[in-house]
């Protein structure tokens, strides 16, 4: 029997020798609570009152978020699934505003010998936040590393299959906890992060397209797990809400928040809800904070029925995604004609690179970002 290659167990993946998971980061103690706090918003101005505010949430769930552990369990499950696939693909793990920050973890992956990685945001959608200022960061970390690896982000999955059937699901499994008499009129409330609305208006946009990218694909997406689950109980009124504001009044940002969202619902004769926490992968500290304590305690005071959907977290729909994401670009690197690349909804797939100008950054607009049709391409240094 022929011994099997390192390149026999990448075989299908190739032209990358290794997968990054890029995430936020998040306080693993009380004391790391603070210093987290101003990494991610300096430059912003935010009031160190505001700060110490959010702190407090922080403080209620043992000064810690749950993020980092999080992220541990989907790079173990990301890592379980390419070996049942066959693919022996080391899989990294780094972070913005927290250990293990990118920089740290590209050294690490520069002197294993990696020479060109996929990088899967743990944010699925179009706009600075969640898509730009991250390739700034990858840019800005591999500009600080020898021998930094070449970074390809992997596409937004807002409207993947598996994105959208690990939403369903949970939705289907929040919807049985409720109160029986509630179930058949309990309306869908997704819940996204709230951003600025020139952030949504710019995102997307080029010279040519329109922007506001960030809130079509939560709309697309949530009509998508919407009719999933109609096809399983039936049509279900839906709406969308946003949480996490963090900006001044002065600033218009998306709305409407959930909390007067669930106010009107109610006030219009809405008695049963389900919150589903759309523009979240895992359950993180928005979740745990601004849905399942301040929200829920929203509904109560209403007397309104609330349950609360998972975010994908592990769902193995969600983490076959993951492969399915790296063999498709891989696919396409490799110039293999046509690729297939599955979506549900309306909206097409996402793009591989972002459009020259695509979710500019408003403060700095010559900030260099990978990932892009204007990017500088970083090919490796070996």
């Amino acid at each position: 029997m022929a011994k099997t290659t390192a390149a026999d167990s990448r075989r299908g993946v190739e032209p990358y020798d290794a997968l990054l998971l890029v995430s936020f980061g998040g306080p693993e103690g009380p004391g790391d609570v603070l210093p987290f706090l101003h990494n991610v918003t300096r430059g912003r101005g935010v009031p160190p009152r505001r700060l110490a505010e959010v702190a407090e949430h922080y403080a209620a769930f043992g000064g810690r978020s749950p993020i980092n552990d999080q992220c541990r369990a989907l790079l173990a499950a990301v890592r379980a699934e390419l070996r049942s696939a066959g693919l022996e693909l080391p899989v990294y793990w780094g972070n913005r505003n927290w250990d293990p920050y990118l920089a740290a973890t590209l050294s690490v992956m520069a002197d294993d010998g990696i020479r060109r990685a996929a990088c899967l945001l743990t944010s699925a959608y179009s706009s600075y936040s969640g898509c730009r200022q991250y390739r700034e960061d990858l840019f800005a970390a591999a500009e600080q590393v020898p021998g930094a690896p070449r970074l390809d982000r992997l596409r937004h999955y807002f409207n993947h299959p598996g994105f959208v059937a690990a939403f369903a699901a949970t939705t289907l499994a929040a919807l049985e906890t409720l109160p029986a008499p509630g179930r058949p009129t309990a309306q869908l409330v997704f819940v996204t992060h709230s951003i600025p609305e020139t952030m949504n208006l710019a995102s997307g946009r080029t010279g040519s397209r329109p922007g506001g990218a960030y809130l079509r694909q939560h709309l697309d997406s949530a009509a998508a797990v919407a009719a999933s689950v109609a096809g399983s109980v039936g049509r279900r009124d839906w709406t969308l809400a946003f949480c996490s504001r963090s900006g001044p009044a002065s600033v218009a940002w998306l709305g409407p928040d959930i909390n007067d969202h669930l106010r009107a619902l109610a006030a219009a004769g809405t008695t049963a809800v389900v919150v589903v926490p759309l523009g979240f992968v895992s359950d993180h500290m928005e979740v745990l904070f601004d849905l399942d304590t301040e929200a829920a305690q929203t509904a109560r005071d209403l007397d309104l029925a609330f349950a609360r959907a998972a975010t994908p977290g592990t769902d193995p729909r969600f983490v076959a995604m993951v492969r399915q994401l790296l063999a498709e670009r891989a696919a396409a690197e490799r110039g293999n004609g046509l690729v297939d690349r599955p979506s549900a909804g309306r909206l097409p797939p996402s793009w591989d690179r972002c459009p020259a100008g695509c979710c500019a950054n408003e403060r700095d607009p010559g900030c260099p970002a990978l990932g892009g049709e204007d990017s500088p391409v970083r090919e490796p240094t070996r």
